[in-house]
């Protein structure tokens, strides 16, 4: 009996890291989601953008510090510093990089991706360096615990959940009840069709992208808190991950990514919980393998008859 109450308290934490962790993949599988819906681009340097993210993250914190700041008002001042400066760097990139290539064929499309993902991963090492940064200490490590202690939450990871949850809700409503939502779904629907109806596609196009780099740059400073580090090579393993998360919730659908991202943050956790810690990327993998077998078109999308 008592086997299978510490069975129920591991099980409750790994939900729970699983859930923090899946928040991340959800924030960063968002931008995928949206960019893909637009122009039907994957964008394998987002995860770059995560990278940046992190790293303004902690330059604006560190400088805000110093000048006697709270850790919390530096937070609440450096996490919007971040997401602005990783959109810049998106738009920026969009309109240098993607956008001349944009209707040369999504293999074209696809090596200029993982071309400016490499750019921007020796760029980080080439100007920061490739050792580790220590990130700025901006919230404690206290939390709450259930269960006499077993279960614990801790202050970061009900930061990242509801940082993650805000912004989700924020993000449907600027897609369902605004105007530049309409515009966007819009140009997803039809771009041509779109800019018949006056619609000026590029200005969308950019938008999305800004959109998606400054989620990816709020999960770039969340996780960069709570591992209380950055190198320049961070936004690899994530990348792909959200990518997989993506992919699995069904890939131009937002909700798909917010699911996507949660089931397989939960599936990793419960791997090294119950079984072995080195087999986590492989799991993420894995599950990549079974959806596009079983259903491509992810969790949440329907089977659509392309013509050819």
């Amino acid at each position: 009996m008592q086997d299978i109450q510490f069975f129920f308290y591991d099980l409750l934490q790994f939900l729970v890291n699983g859930l923090s962790q899946g928040s991340i993949y959800a924030l960063v599988a968002l931008g995928y989601t949206m960019v893909y819906g637009i122009i039907k681009l994957i964008n394998f340097a987002h995860g770059e953008f995560y990278m940046i993210g992190a790293f303004i993250g902690l330059y604006v914190c560190e400088y805000f510090l110093k000048i006697n700041l709270s850790p919390t008002t530096a937070l609440l001042l450096g996490l919007p510093v971040a997401m602005i400066g990783s959109g810049v760097v998106a738009v920026i990139v969009e309109k240098l990089v993607y956008r001349p290539i944009r209707g040369h064929g999504r293999i074209s499309a696809l090596i200029t991706a993982l071309g400016a993902s490499l750019f921007f991963q020796y760029l980080g090492q080439g100007t920061v360096g490739a050792e580790p940064k220590a990130f700025p200490t901006l919230i404690s490590g206290d939390g709450i615990e259930f269960f006499d202690g077993n279960v614990f939450i801790s202050n970061i990871q009900m930061i990242i959940m509801a940082i993650t949850v805000s912004l989700m809700i924020f993000l449907w409503w600027l897609v369902n009840k605004t105007r530049i939502g309409k515009a966007m779904r819009a140009t997803s629907f039809n771009k041509n069709a779109a800019e018949l109806m006056g619609i000026n596609t590029d200005r969308i196009i950019s938008f999305t992208f800004f959109l998606g780099a400054s989620l990816a740059g709020a999960a770039g400073v969340l996780v960069g808190m709570y591992y209380n580090t950055a190198e320049p090579m961070m936004g690899l393993i994530p990348g792909l991950k959200a990518f997989i998360a993506a992919v699995l919730g069904g890939i131009g659908i937002i909700p798909g990514a917010f699911l996507g991202g949660i089931t397989l943050g939960i599936a990793e956790n419960l791997v090294v919980g119950f079984w072995i810690s080195t087999y986590r990327d492989a799991v993420a993998f894995a599950i990549l393998i079974i959806i596009l077998l079983v259903k491509p078109a992810g969790l949440l999308g329907k089977n659509v008859k392309e013509k050819v």
